[in-house]
Parts: C-alpha cells; sequence; structure tokens
C-alpha cells in the first residue's frame, strides 16, 4: 500500500473525518485531500506527527511494502467506519464522473432558462411602445396581447427546464445536503478538471460581469441622442436586457460547472460546516425566493418599468446572506 492508502485508512479506523485529522496536524483538509488522493506527500514533520497520533511506525507509513501493523494481520485503505465516519456517504469514481458530466449538461440548460426569464418582457416592452408612438400599425389590444403571449410562453417553458433539471439531478442531491466521503483517486480526478477548466470560469465570469455592468449603456446613448423619445427609450431598455440575458447566462453556466468540482471536494459554500447551516436554511431559503419572485412580477406587472424592476434581483441576493446570517445567531441565542 502507498502512503496514501494508509493515511486514508487510519484515518477511517480512528472514526475522524478529514477536517478532524487536519486539525490534529495543524494543516488544512485540502492539504488532507492531496496526501489521501496522492496529489502530494506530507513531510518529514508530518509524518513523524502522523506516526504518534496513529501509534504507528515511521517505517509502516513510508515502506509501501509494509501492510501489517503490530498485532494485526492487515490493514488495508478499506478499513471498519466508525464514529463521524458512519454518517459519511461514500462516492465512487464513477459516480463522480457521472456527476460532472450531469452538471455540464444542465448548467446550460438552466443558464438558457434563466436567460429566457429574463428576455420574456423584451417584446412586450418593445411592441407597446412603437404602437404607442404610431410606428406600428398595430392595435393597443394586439400589441399587448403578442408581447403577454411571448412573455407567458418563455417563462412557462423555463419554469419547465427548471422542474425537468431538478427532477434528473434528484439522485445527486445528497452530494450537495450530506457528509461524503470519497473513493481513493476522485479528489485528485476532481482536482485536475477543476484547474483545466479554471481558464473558462474566468473567462466567462469576467465577460458576464462586465456584460451586466455595461447594459446600460445604449439607455443612455438613447437618451442622448433622441432624448425623451419613448420608442427609442424602449428599445434601448430591449437593448439592455438582451446584454444582461447573455451576462447572466454566462455567469450561471460557469457558477454552475465550478460548483460542481466544489461540491466533490466539499469546499466554497460545500463544506460540511456549509451543508449543516445550509439544511437549517432550507426552510427559509423557499420562503424568501418565493416571496422574491411574487415581489418582483407584482412591482413589475403594475410599474410596467422592466428595464429597473431587474435590480431586485441583485438586492435580494445580498440581502439573503443577511436574512441566513440573523437565522443563525437567533438559532445559536
Amino acid at each position: 500500500m502507498i502512503i496514501a492508502e494508509k493515511i486514508a485508512g487510519l484515518r477511517k479506523r480512528n472514526g475522524w473525518s478529514q477536517e478532524e485529522l487536519a486539525e490534529k496536524l495543524g494543516v488544512s483538509r485540502q492539504s488532507i485531500s492531496k496526501w489521501e488522493s496522492a496529489q502530494s506527500v506530507p513531510d518529514m514533520n508530518r509524518i513523524l506527527k502522523m506516526s504518534e497520533i496513529f501509534s504507528v511506525s515511521t517505517d509502516y507509513l513510508l515502506k509501501d511494502n509494509m501492510v501489517s501493523l503490530p498485532g494485526e494481520d492487515e490493514v488495508s485503505a478499506e478499513l471498519p467506519r466508525t464514529g463521524a465516519e458512519e454518517s459519511a456517504r461514500q462516492v465512487s469514481m464513477e459516480e463522480a464522473v457521472s456527476f460532472l458530466a450531469h452538471r455540464d449538461a444542465v448548467s446550460g440548460r438552466v443558464a438558457l432558462a434563466v436567460m429566457m426569464c429574463i428576455l420574456s418582457p423584451v417584446l412586450l416592452i418593445v411592441l407597446t411602445s412603437l404602437q404607442e408612438s404610431s410606428i406600428l400599425s398595430l392595435s393597443e389590444t394586439a400589441a399587448a396581447g403578442i408581447g403577454l403571449t411571448v412573455l407567458f410562453v418563455l417563462a412557462g417553458a423555463a419554469v419547465a427546464i427548471f422542474i425537468a433539471v431538478s427532477l434528473e439531478g434528484e439522485r445527486f442531491k445528497y452530494l450537495e445536503r450530506e457528509e461524503i466521503d470519497t473513493e481513493y483517486g476522485v479528489n485528485g480526478m476532481v482536482k485536475e478538471r477543476q484547474e483545466q477548466y479554471r481558464p473558462t470560469r474566468s473567462v466567462q465570469l469576467v465577460t458576464g460581469i462586465v456584460l451586466c455592468v455595461i447594459s446600460s449603456i445604449p439607455v443612455f446613448i438613447a437618451l442622448l441622442v433622441f432624448g425623451e423619445n419613448d420608442a427609442a427609450v424602449s428599445v434601448a431598455v430591449a437593448a439592455l436586457l438582451v446584454l444582461v440575458a447573455v451576462g447572466v447566462l454566462l455567469i450561471v453556466r460557469t457558477s454552475m460547472v465550478w460548483g460542481g468540482y466544489q461540491i466533490l471536494l466539499q469546499e466554497g459554500d460545500y463544506t460540511v460546516e456549509c451543508k449543516r447551516e445550509n439544511r437549517k436554511n432550507e426552510h427559509i431559503a423557499s420562503i424568501y425566493w418565493g416571496s422574491a419572485v411574487a415581489v418582483f412580477l407584482a412591482v413589475s406587472f403594475m410599474t410596467n418599468a422592466w428595464d429597473r424592476t431587474w435590480i431586485v434581483w441583485p438586492i435580494a441576493g445580498v440581502s439573503y446572506g443577511v436574512v441566513t446570517a440573523v437565522a443563525q445567531v437567533l438559532r445559536k441565542s
């Protein structure tokens, strides 16, 4: 057995999670993960420390041909689980690869559905404005009817995509909610793919953010060139929504793919502690985001200010962090 297998086996035999072993050795969980997936090797000081806390010799840790401990017949990488490890679900290489493929496939569909939601009122805004300016020879009822039909078709299609994706990903839900323990080699594979994807993520994230930031430029240009001309401003608002939609599509897609890597590595928002906290916040999330959608639609239809009401979403995103933090404080108190 190589040292990576021995560290994983001894850790599991003692019933320690990677976080607990990292604490005892004074290193990060990522370091333990790299040692156990053979991405790196601990230095001699760490090996000596492990020899003490595991009560084994340094020879056992360093020599691949030594697979037995004193008083035992065999010690393998798959030693019996006890304590905290009992609650961790095993994730095989096949399951991890399947999950990453699923995540990559659905990320584009979810991003497209979000884009459709943002674009849904564009035709309604343009048609009603052009009709009011007498540029289009349509009745007010016809313009509103066509615009609303497209709006509801796009919104309905987006909801259908969200539901379909949710149902397809049901078997992977435990990865986001429960503590997991990956088989030997899984972490190394995921880390390698994550590093390969990192440049793509940077480009898509930066491009998406820049598009959202510059999305107001068409409106400013329309106001400078055409003044208060309603038709020109409406077309500019439509261009604004298109830029925002494309920017959000890139952000959502790359964030979902990156999130898949973090889920398997239990990093970022998917550490064991975050998962435990998220389980407590599930009811809050459903109520909060349901209310946000209701507010967005109500305000948008009442004011017809679709060019401004989209600001509800970044505000809601920031506020959600505050809401969950307050809920956490209240639970502790």
